[in-house]
């Protein structure tokens, strides 16, 4: 334990980002209750001068639970992976045309995704979630507030935000989800009449691609009745940082890790975004998300592709 305080405050001295990523591989145990990286903090604001290792509870009997939590895991993992696919046989593998990646029925459920708004930055949109009636649907909703911080740097506000935790395995591993053997996104939900982005991250290989989003509408009708909406992936347009690139390539379905639903003005993981520049209330109801094969589907890619350098 001493040798631990002593790697933080050597941490903590030199500063450095790159040596709080090792060491929070070697004592993610006992720092689940800390928080080593800085949150966004507004501009002029004054930096905390408490090193954030010092609110961590060193805890043994902690240690060997999360230790034996994990070996479980990763025996699960070795078991499915020998059994076939996500713990299926192979045949079923191959033939599955529809897969139901979250579905909303529990505190359990709604714990998997992250809410957010442009609170993060000074704004003042307010977003919430909860179990719908009976617990059958997530409901998300909240107040779009486009009026912009006076810090005299930001220029725009006005989102509010959704987005499903990164997927990881025993030992904090990366895992990624594999939609390589479907052609749409399908989800139920009701909506207000509003306009949602649905977003998907892909981890890259590349540091200088960490930006990069596939985005696509989400057009909700209003009104009493629940919709079923189908989103081929081909037509999802690469985006980064906010802006629509010129090269496009279809989505890495096979490197998903997380899925963001965004409602915006204007790390694979899923999202909804909202941010129609339209001040007021919204509200969408989710039942289920998930995947589909459509055979009738035979676009491959809705966008020009092209050489950026044409060979002579």
């Amino acid at each position: 334990m001493a040798l631990a305080v002593t790697l933080l405050n050597a941490a903590s001295f030199h500063g450095g980002c790159c040596r709080h990523k090792v060491l929070l591989s070697l004592l993610g145990p006992l720092l689940s209750n800390s928080k080593l990286y800085s949150s966004y903090r507004r501009p002029g604001a004054e930096p905390e001068k408490k090193p954030s290792w010092r609110n961590v509870d060193f805890s043994f009997k902690k240690s060997i639970d999360h230790l034996k939590t994990q070996l479980s895991l990763l025996k699960k993992e070795t078991r499915d992976y020998l059994k076939g696919p996500r713990g299926s046989p192979v045949s079923q593998h191959v033939l599955e045309q529809t897969r139901v990646l979250w579905q909303f029925r529990s505190q359990e459920d709604l714990n998997q995704w992250v809410i957010s708004s442009d609170v993060e930055i000074g704004g003042k949109s307010k977003v919430h979630i909860k179990l719908g009636r009976n617990n059958q649907a997530a409901l998300l909703y909240g107040t779009l507030n486009t009026e912009v911080p006076r810090d005299g740097e930001t220029k725009y506000s006005g989102y509010c935000s959704m987005r499903s935790k990164p997927a990881v395995g025993s030992f904090n591993r990366k895992k990624y989800y594999d939609w390589s053997n479907f052609n749409s996104l399908y989800l139920r939900v009701r909506g207000d009449g509003r306009t949602w982005m649905v977003n998907i991250y892909t981890d890259p290989y590349f540091s200088h691609l960490k930006d990069d989003l596939y985005s696509y509408f989400m057009f909700t009708r209003g009104g009493p009745y629940w919709e079923e909406i189908k989103i081929p992936f081909s037509k999802f347009f690469l985006s980064s940082r906010g802006r629509v690139q010129d090269n496009q390539h279809p989505v890495w379905l096979d490197k998903a890790s997380r899925l963001y639903l965004k409602f915006h003005l204007k790390r694979q993981t899923l999202g909804f975004t909202i941010g129609d520049k339209i001040d007021g209330p919204f509200q969408l109801e989710i039942d289920f998300i998930g995947l589909l094969n459509d055979r009738a589907h035979k676009e491959e890619f809705a966008y020009e592709t092209y050489d950026k350098n044409t060979p002579v």
